[in-house]
């Protein structure tokens, strides 16, 4: 169920939206709740994959298993070639 949310835009901001709504023939509000649940959508995924970077780090810190960067690299070098390397093992 949706419910009204009041927003401040300034004067300039205002104008970008009700012209950008007008040249895509949408309304402001269409545009700004748009806008918004990208913003959202996006925030979300970004924090989600700040979790599992901290996660890991904290994983690494208890075990040490780690790939270094070389190893990820020689290993990508070979995608899609007849030689294709097996993915590397985590070691310490």
């Amino acid at each position: 169920m949706a419910s009204p949310t009041s927003l401040k835009l300034d004067d300039e901001l205002k104008g970008r939206v009700q012209q950008l709504a007008e040249v895509r023939r949408r309304s402001s509000h269409w545009i700004m709740r748009e806008a918004i649940a990208q913003y959202v959508e996006r925030e979300e995924k970004r924090e989600a994959l700040r979790q599992q970077t901290l996660n890991a780090w904290d994983e690494f810190q208890v075990s040490g298993l780690h790939v270094t960067g070389d190893e990820v690299e020689n290993w990508l070098s070979t995608w899609g070639t007849d030689d294709e390397l097996p993915t590397p093992e985590c070691h310490k």
